[in-house]
């Protein structure tokens, strides 16, 4: 036998028989027994007897029911008495319906005990003290509070209550609660339903209670407009209404989806106990993301508090999920909130990207993808290897920021018995491995470029086909398509030629070691010290052709263990007016020039890249220091890139006639189109695109191109005011300053960092000044800097 307790007493069930809901629905014919009272209150219990045996159930079983029925008999004797007395308050009309009580209509008076709504969250119990106005009453609740009510406010007046002290509400509402269980609404529930019978409050009280006296009223109160399962309002008139049993069927899907509540209110509770477990843990000893990710229902959680944290919910019920989630934990529901949870339970580093998140940049390859790299790599045949030219007898120099993960472009030279200066830029070939429409080719222009953060480089192809089968390596014969210049003394072009090649690259340079060996002007590097003298020849011819110089600082972080709480930052500011740098810079521009105009005179379909030059005189300029001071005011005029896709339009900030982009066709799905179009026409294929697909395909790649530029600007700032967070506050750093944004707040560039930032300046102060600054605060989280000038006294 099963025992479920009741308040004060048991019900007895066995354990085998079906719910009194399920009773309702057996084809045998039930006949409900008169409710028994039992306990102080008098609740009473609906016996059912059938008037033939249910299916399944024996008689033993029916025999057991009743012998407990009959073995209680005696202890019910005595309580029938009282019930008939507790019964004789009400009179029953012919029909069975129960007479109003002349307390039940008693107009509200001092003394009188009753329920308000006090806000749209709570309900209370209070006494009433005396009238306020015409129409509302000051009524002392169970607090202790003193306040006026609207009887709109009313929501129940306990009956057979007078002169009530407010004192004992506390020890009303205690026996209240002791004695409410929602079970007693399905036994009555099961009555009225067979009876298709409407009930009130009072009518209630009697039926389960036995008794309309005041407590047993209001529990029958609480118990009816704290249901949401059995009953309905059916009418209401004041602060008393009329309640309806629901239809069985509607029971039947109230109680499923009062189930699933309760299950996902407990799953949420369990969710809610593991973060806190997550939160409290040590760091070393937090569990690892992927072990939130095993069970679905959890996933589904965290990936909820993830898209919040990213301000990325892509549905309501994500929003919601997060926003429960930050309530249970005591958080107001912001993305800080939940990016700060994530990362204190372990499921975010410190430092986590959130616009790597955000933009959803694909940062591994697919297993398909990847094996086709593969494929390559075991099979790397080169359908042009007939054809190229064998220029493993230049040395060649491939300089290169020292953590680049490819290289893809190289420099040789010589000079010529005329005295000018030969170059060849030497251009890695992955063509010779990737075909257009192929699933690399396909995966490649998906992503449009590589993502160089400081804290990981995300590769356009897989790393592995990248660096062993496409890019430059050192000591090794490698496939190119190289690019030769001869110059005429003025630094305009005399001849050039495009050819498949192979090369052997002879150094693996930094910008540092580059520089530092033109530094020393060494006789066994007289090509690295002619390269660098047809630069300085490039450069002069451009400007006279118009060209722009906007050389400025820049600065390049390297992040080490970034997913360590206090990760190593190491900083570097590039001079782009270094000679390494000023060397590398010229030569690639020379090369687009060349390409520019080898796809003109062939009338190949290219990018070719423009910029008009603005119509502002730029000689009005020429005061400020030359440097980044003259660049910022440079760039500030310059207009937007064009390009066009069927001839060469002029970039009158490089000063050329026309250029195409063509130097980093491992890093830029842009260079790897013109290398397709410049390879046909080499081997005397038509180009495999036409000016409006490569527009199509442009489009496309342009806008991921965007993506990546505002993912890596974001990121390279994040890292420098994480930089800056950690020096020390008297920390002085040099700025000079750009131009003034509005009175004596100036645009300043942080010469030791590369970074631009605003800042107070003291009158006097002119553009082109240096000044030091010093860090007040620096929140890379919310991009936020403040710096102060130092004055020093003299």
């Amino acid at each position: 036998m099963a025992v479920r307790a009741v308040s004060t007493c048991s019900i007895f069930r066995s354990a085998s028989s079906p719910t009194l809901f399920a009773f309702r629905c057996c084809p045998c014919h039930l006949t409900t027994f008169q409710f028994r009272r039992f306990s102080k209150l008098g609740i009473r219990f609906p016996l059912f007897w059938s008037e033939k045996p249910s299916p399944g159930h024996g008689g033993a079983q029916s025999s057991s029911v009743h012998s407990l029925v009959d073995s209680v008999m005696e202890e019910l004797q005595f309580l029938r008495a009282k019930r008939v007395r507790a019964s004789a308050k009400v009179e029953l009309t012919s029909s069975g319906e129960i007479l109003e009580d002349k307390l039940v209509n008693r107009t509200l008076q001092k003394g009188v005990l009753l329920e308000f709504k006090k806000d749209a969250e709570r309900v209370l119990l209070a006494v009433a003290q005396k009238p306020d106005g015409k129409k509302n009453w000051m009524v002392s609740d169970q607090n202790g509070v003193t306040s006026s009510i609207k009887p709109q406010q009313i929501t129940y007046i306990v009956p057979g209550v007078e002169n009530f002290d407010h004192a004992e509400i506390s020890d009303f509402i205690q026996k209240a609660q002791e004695n409410l269980d929602p079970a007693l609404l399905e036994f009555a529930w099961v009555e009225l339903l067979e009876k298709n019978k409407r009930v009130k409050v009072e009518e209630l009280a009697e039926m389960i209670f036995g008794s309309v006296e005041s407590l047993e009223c209001y529990c029958a109160h609480l118990l009816l407009s704290g249901d949401e399962i059995y009953f309905t309002v059916l009418e209401t008139k004041g602060s008393r209404s009329i309640y309806g049993p629901r239809p069985a069927e509607q029971v039947e899907e109230l109680l499923r989806r009062k189930l699933a509540t309760e299950t996902a209110e407990k799953e949420q509770q369990e969710f809610v106990t593991l973060l806190k477990s997550a939160k409290a843990m040590p760091l070393d000893a937090k569990p690892p993301k992927s072990s939130w990710m095993v069970e679905e229902k959890i996933k589904h959680r965290i990936e909820s508090l993830e898209c919040y944290a990213i301000d990325d919910c892509k549905t309501d019920d994500q929003r919601k999920t997060a926003g429960t989630i930050l309530k249970a934990m005591g958080m107001v529901k912001t993305a800080s909130s939940a990016l700060n949870l994530l990362i204190d339970i372990g499921y975010f580093p410190v430092h986590v990207n959130l616009d790597l998140l955000k933009f959803n940049i694909h940062t591994d390859h697919s297993d398909e993808v990847i094996s086709a790299a593969e494929s390559l790599l075991s099979d790397p045949s080169d359908p042009d290897e007939i054809e190229r030219k064998d220029l493993t007898y230049l040395k060649v120099y491939a300089i290169d920021v020292d953590e680049a993960d490819e290289l893809d472009d190289a420099l040789s030279a010589t000079r010529l018995q005329d005295g000018r200066i030969k170059i060849w830029i030497h251009v890695a070939d992955p063509t010779r491995l990737v075909q257009p429409g192929s699933i690399l080719d396909r995966e490649a222009m998906r992503r449009g470029t590589s993502v160089f953060l400081p804290t990981a480089t995300y590769p356009m192809f897989p790393e592995k086909l990248a660096m062993e089968g496409m890019s430059l390596q050192q000591g090794e014969i490698c496939s190119a398509v190289t690019v030769s210049v001869v110059l005429h003394s003025d630094g305009s072009i005399a001849e050039y030629s495009v050819d498949n090649s192979i090369i052997r690259p002879t150094y693996m340079l930094t910008y540092e070691s580059a520089s530092e060996l033109l530094h020393l002007n060494l006789e066994e590097e007289s090509e690295l010290k002619m390269l660098s003298e047809a630069a300085t020849l490039r450069k002069k011819w451009r400007r006279e052709q118009g060209g722009i110089d906007t050389a400025t600082l820049e600065a390049r972080i390297k992040v080490v263990n970034p997913e360590d709480p206090e990760p190593v930052i190491n900083l570097y500011v590039e001079d782009q007016a270094d000679p390494a740098m000023r060397l590398v810079s010229e030569m690639m521009i020379l090369c687009g020039e060349v390409i520019a105009t080898f796809g003109c005179s062939n009338n190949i379909p290219l990018p070719y890249r423009g910029q008009p030059q603005s119509n502002i005189d730029t000689s009005v300029f020429a005061h400020l220091p030359e440097g980044p001071v003259r660049s910022s005011a440079l760039v500030k005029i310059m207009r937007a890139a064009e390009i066009d896709f069927r001839k060469p339009i002029r970039h009158g900030i490089l000063g050329l006639p026309g250029y195409v982009q063509f130097t980093s066709p491992i890093r830029r799905y842009l260079d790897l189109l013109a290398h397709y179009q410049i390879k046909a026409f080499l081997i005397g294929d038509s180009p495999p695109f036409s000016a409006g697909q490569l527009e199509g395909m442009a489009s496309i790649v342009n806008m991921n191109t965007r993506v990546a530029k505002r993912l890596f600007n974001s990121s390279l700032r994040y890292w420098i005011l994480e930089y800056l967070r950690r020096q020390p506050k008297e920390k002085r750093f040099r700025a000079l300053i750009l131009r003034f944004i509005k009175d004596r707040i100036a645009a300043i560039l942080l010469v030791e960092v590369g970074l631009q930032a605003s800042v107070w300046v003291s009158v006097g102060s002119q553009i082109g000044d240096e000044v030091l600054v010093r860090v007040e605060e620096a929140h890379p989280r919310d991009d936020v800097l403040f710096l102060k000038e130092v004055v020093i006294d003299r």
